[in-house]
């Protein structure tokens, strides 16, 4: 008896609903035995030497982990110099990154022209307000937005020195500037150049905005570089800084040289001078040599700035553009500003985590002794000139040209510089009123 010819179409598609169910489960079974593949971001940022190398492959790995790729663009140059300038003509060019380093005051800049991400959501889904020193969450606001994310806070007025010497000739660490006078005439005797220095412009002006410190402490520094009022500019501590910067000349190599700053830690890691005034990622790079903190060397805060913090906050910020990196970015930031990952790249780099539960048992005596100054707060802390901490990049650069040009040239007076500085702030803070008042947008 033959079977009627709609039972049998009843079969056959019975059996293609079998079929299909079947595939589709085997393609549900290999979706998830395949991973997933990693979004790509391009992140564009100046970690380029050995120990900062170090640091940036802990959050390429810590993100490969949770599904992000970090593609790496990376441009030499010290204080983001050229990294900056690479930033301005890719946006330019409408190539923007997906990620940049951007920090202080560039990050209000970018912000201001609508081109960031906002990262409000990621910001109060993790309590970052709550759980970050108030001045690191200040710094990422920007009209009531959270447009960044720290990766760690630096102490830039640090005396690194190397211990083998100080122990072999019976030294004690210099904790004022007359101390290091003394210190310095004992290592000269002793045929050791005392301080490592290179004649690029922004190492100059670094140790210029430490004597600064050195000189008059956070209040004034403040009024200084961050208010620029006429006053400050006018005040004899700022003659005074720059005497001593030329005096300090005298216990530098001679003829001094361009040279970058992993040059000038190797120097003092290698005992061919003994003492470096820079900012902390100098451990950081001593590290990544295989010299162990407190052993091959060691780091106390610059003469007279015991109480210090010279500050300058790592910190990475997202491109809009059309927002479809969006989650992929969110998930950098959410990664970056948790505590373990704080912690290992803080570890690495030479920083201390930027936030306030941080285990400070977990840091080494340097790193435990910038977390303890920059605890004390805002009155104790002073936002680094030179890596765009305190103010615009125009009136940043024109401090550092004129410091750099009265360094180098000895017949410029203190009082001569000191007046040019002056004069040129007024001019770009006169500038920057008048175009206030002429642009009908602001």
């Amino acid at each position: 008896m033959k079977t009627p010819p709609h039972r049998t179409a009843d079969r056959h598609a019975g059996a293609a609903r079998r079929r299909g169910v079947a595939a589709l489960a085997l393609l549900a079974f290999l979706c998830s035995s395949v991973p997933a593949r990693a979004e790509a971001l391009q992140v564009l940022h100046w970690w380029t030497s050995a120990g900062e190398r170090r640091a940036a492959d802990v959050l390429v790995a810590r993100l490969a982990q949770e599904g992000v790729e970090w593609r790496d663009a990376a441009i030499a140059g010290g204080a983001g110099v050229g990294a900056g300038k690479v930033l301005k003509s890719r946006v330019l060019a409408g190539k923007s990154p997906e990620v940049m380093q951007l920090i202080g005051y560039t990050l209000g800049e970018w912000s201001d022209l609508g081109l960031l991400l906002q990262l409000d959501s990621v910001a109060a889904s993790n309590n970052w307000r709550a759980t970050m020193y108030p001045t690191v969450w200040g710094l990422l606001q920007n009209r009531g937005h959270t447009m960044g994310v720290p990766a760690g806070i630096h102490r830039i007025n640090t005396l690194f020195y190397n211990r083998k010497i100080f122990q072999r000739l019976g030294l004690a660490v210099p904790r004022s500037w007359s101390d290091f006078e003394r210190v310095a005439g004992k290592l000269r005797q002793a045929g050791i150049t005392p301080l490592a220095q290179s004649s690029e412009a922004w190492q100059v002006a670094t140790l210029f905005e430490t004597l600064v410190l050195a000189e008059s402490g956070p209040a004034y520094y403040r009024a200084l570089f961050v208010d620029k009022k006429a006053e400050a500019y006018a005040d004899p501590r700022l003659r005074h800084a720059l005497q001593r910067l030329r005096s300090l000349k005298q216990w530098m190599g001679t003829p001094l040289r361009e040279q970058g700053w992993p040059e000038m830690a190797r120097q003092v890691g290698d005992g061919e001078v003994a003492m470096y005034i820079m900012g902390d990622w100098v451990k950081g790079e001593l590290n990544a040599w295989g010299r162990a903190t407190d052993e091959a060397f060691g780091c106390a805060a610059a003469p007279d700035t015991g109480d210090y913090h010279l500050y300058s906050i790592d910190t990475l910020a997202m491109f809009a553009s059309d927002y479809t990196h969006q989650g992929a970015q969110e998930k950098l930031a959410q990664v970056v500003a948790s505590l373990p990952v704080q912690l290992e790249y803080s570890q690495v780099k030479g920083s201390i985590p930027a936030l306030r539960q941080a285990d400070l048992s977990r840091l080494d005596s340097c790193a435990r002794a910038s977390a303890q100054a920059f605890a004390r707060g805002a009155a104790f802390q002073a936002p680094s000139l030179v890596h765009r901490m305190a103010t615009d990049e125009t009136s940043k650069d024109a401090i550092i040209a004129e410091v750099h040009r009265y360094f180098l040239d000895e017949t410029i007076s203190a009082a001569d510089a000191q007046r040019r500085i002056g004069s040129m702030l007024q001019a770009l803070n006169k500038k920057g009123r008048d175009h206030v008042t002429q642009n009908p947008r602001r």
